[in-house]
């Protein structure tokens, strides 16, 4: 599914933030990408989803070459991709349920065909109660969710996760996480970014560690 071959990255004329990566993410795949602050863990992100380009080496993603594709086949390759951010980036004029829905109306989906599954998943995240929520009204954790839901929406085929249960009590976590590893059986690849040592220890799964720019598989 995605095949790093020597990749290197840096911005502008400064120093190399990630090195000679070479590593690949197989269908039905879950594991973790961990390391210290500044690692490179966002930046390695980017380059998965596409919107960073690598300075060397190659990297193959869906059997494209990911280094030479035009415009509009990265926005085809995305539509394959789900992505939780940090940051969250929730659109703050639509509701709950308009921004983990938005996949969907953005494939020109009637809503009738996927209302219950946004309700259903919403739900199962415990936002059954913030359909019509705004994002600022919302804590961090609530937030955090409805970006979780959104990417999970549309079943892609690798999802990217930055610190996914980063503003969620333990046990909310642990859920988040079931959820994540379960998507592995429907076919798709996970990839989850975190620093959570207690988390990752509760799973039997590979991690790839990022330490100095440089990756090392890890236990």
């Amino acid at each position: 599914m995605v095949r790093f071959e020597n990749v290197g990255l840096r911005y502008g004329t400064g120093p190399e933030v990630l090195k000679d990566l070479t590593f690949s993410i197989e269908p039905h795949s879950f594991q973790f990408l961990t390391g210290p602050s500044g690692a490179g863990k966002t930046s390695l992100l980017r380059l998965l989803f596409l919107s960073l380009r690598p300075t060397r080496g190659l990297i193959t993603l869906f059997q494209h070459d990911a280094t030479r594709l035009r415009r509009s086949e990265i926005a085809a390759l995305r539509r394959r991709i789900g992505i939780v951010f940090q940051d969250f980036r929730l659109l703050d004029h639509l509701t709950t349920y308009e921004n983990v829905a938005l996949p969907l109306r953005v494939a020109e989906r009637d809503e009738a065909s996927y209302r219950s599954e946004v309700v259903e998943l919403l739900q199962w995240v415990g936002l059954g109660e913030r359909l019509h929520a705004l994002p600022p009204v919302l804590s961090g954790g609530e937030k955090q969710r409805a970006a979780i839901a959104r990417a999970l929406i549309s079943r892609p085929e690798l999802l990217l996760a930055d610190e996914p249960t980063g503003n969620v009590d333990p046990a909310l976590a642990r859920r988040l996480l079931r959820l994540l590893v379960e998507l592995k059986k429907s076919g798709t690849s996970v990839l989850i970014a975190t620093h959570d040592v207690a988390l990752m220890d509760q799973y039997d799964a590979p991690r790839l560690v990022l330490d100095e720019g440089r990756l090392y598989s890890g236990q």
